[in-house]
C-alpha cells in the first residue's frame, strides 16, 4: 500500500519544492544579484534539481551495504 502512495507523495513535493525555491530565490535576489523569477521557471529549476540530486541521492544511499566485503 505503501507505494501508491508514493506518486501523489513525490508530486506533492515536487510542487512544495518549486514553490519553496520561488519564495527563497525572491528573499535573497537582492544579495546573490539575481532577477526574481516566476512559479513556472521555478519548477523548471526544481526538475533539473531533482536529476541532478535524485542519482547522487541513490548512489550515496545504495553504496552504504557494500563497505564491508567479509559479511
Amino acid at each position: 500500500m505503501q507505494s501508491y502512495f508514493s506518486l501523489p507523495t513525490a508530486a506533492a513535493g515536487f510542487f512544495v519544492s518549486a514553490w519553496l525555491l520561488m519564495i527563497f530565490a525572491g528573499i535573497v535576489s537582492t544579495d546573490v544579484g539575481i532577477k526574481p523569477y516566476g512559479y513556472s521557471t521555478s519548477m523548471v529549476l526544481t526538475i533539473g534539481l531533482w536529476l541532478v540530486i535524485a542519482p547522487a541521492a541513490g548512489a550515496i544511499a545504495g553504496a552504504g551495504g557494500r563497505g564491508k566485503p567479509g559479511r
